[in-house]
């Protein structure tokens, strides 16, 4: 009897033993488990060992030349913060020199940082069109709910921030300063925020010293920037739109903004013969002064970064709302400038446009009622 208990105890063991389940696989650190704040002062360690902690802080980061400060797949919640000075190894090649992503990331600086793209390594004049190979600066791809603010910038090599495949993403008190390239075969193509299939973007505060535009919108939805300062550059500018994969402009109030000393103020531009839309497009209490080139250049003739001077219909600019927008240029300067093909602009609404000084043009075309040129 005893021995028949026994064996079925043992029977009783085994089948328990089989039913047992597998054991769990280790998850991913939760935001809790992770360690509070870690300074790093290595751009590799950083980069290897940034899902280990919920504040990062970059101390006097050095990264090689090369390669990128890589805070990409960053956990759900994580703080990334720029202490002291950061910097940038020399090396021929596209960058970006620093890239982040993920949801609800919180980037900023802190107080007495800044962050050099030593770009004076790579100007030459050329920028993006030719000459070395010049790495963009910042990658702003796929963040979600995200914040970037109190950033202090300087001398980016080429195109500063890139915003793209980016949801409900505020951009704040981010300065950039490039006068260091206002110099012959200095800085070009220094584009401020680029910008391009991404919706619920805002830019505010920002301070922009540059050679091109302080903000290019090449597609998206739902855009907004507001209180920004524009200077040395070529203005606040829609487009190019058309001829990539995602061509449409849909939602766009740019207002409370000045642009100063650069080539020029409100810029909206599509590609010739391409397709796409630009819809739903405001400029509201711009203020403009010392523009070299056009107050205003509205044109649907844009090829390989030159017009054409002959405007295609296929990017319709429809529902254009100008609305205080004010200032001067300079005396070889053209106040307005509209070239619209025949019937691709329409629904605009103007009011309170008044760009004085330069000399009117002569060529405008396809100028919708409401608009005046």
């Amino acid at each position: 009897m005893v021995s028949a208990r026994i064996a079925a105890l043992v029977l009783g063991a085994g089948a328990l033993v089989a039913a047992a389940p597998a054991p769990t696989p280790t998850q991913p650190a939760k935001l809790q488990d992770r360690a509070a704040s870690c300074t790093f002062t290595d751009a590799a360690v950083a980069s290897k060992s940034k899902t280990a902690c919920s504040t990062i802080v970059l101390s006097n980061i050095a990264v090689p030349s090369g390669t990128t400060l890589d805070m990409t797949k960053l956990n759900d919640g994580t703080t990334v913060i720029f202490e002291g000075t950061t910097s940038f190894g020399y090396k021929e090649w596209e960058g970006p020199l620093i890239s982040v992503s993920g949801t609800k990331i919180t980037v900023k600086g802190a107080s007495g940082h800044v962050i050099d793209g030593n770009g004076a390594k790579w100007w030459d004049g050329e920028g993006s069109n030719g000459g070395k190979t010049k790495p963009k600066f910042f990658y702003a791809h796929s963040l979600k709910q995200s914040t970037i603010s109190n950033l202090n910038v300087k001398n980016t090599p080429v195109q500063g921030f890139s915003i793209n495949s980016a949801t409900d993403l505020v951009l704040d008190h981010i300065t950039i300063d490039n006068s260091a390239g206002d110099i012959t075969d200095g800085g070009h193509n220094t584009d401020a925020f680029d910008v391009g299939s991404s919706s619920g973007i805002t830019i505010s505060n920002a301070n922009i010293k540059n050679q091109d535009d302080c903000l290019a919108i090449n597609s998206g939805t739902n855009i907004h920037f507001v209180d920004g300062t524009c200077s040395g550059g070529h203005g606040l500018s829609i487009g190019s739109v058309g001829g990539r994969s995602d061509n449409t402009v849909d939602g766009v109030v740019i207002e409370n903004s000045t642009i100063t000393n650069s080539q020029n103020g409100v810029r909206i531009k599509t590609v010739y013969d391409a397709t796409g839309k630009v819809n739903n497009v405001t400029y509201k209490d711009i203020t403009l002064s010392g523009i070299t080139k056009y107050g205003v250049v509205i044109e649907q003739d844009y090829e390989n970064g030159s017009p054409t001077g002959t405007p295609t219909t296929g990017v319709p600019i429809t529902d254009l709302t100008l609305s205080g927008v004010k200032g001067s240029v300079s005396s070889s300067a053209t106040p307005i400038y509209i070239l619209c093909g025949t019937g691709s602009c329409s629904d605009w609404t103007w009011s309170n446009v008044a760009v004085t000084g330069g000399k009117a043009s002569t060529e405008c075309s396809g100028v919708p009622s409401g608009a005046s040129c």
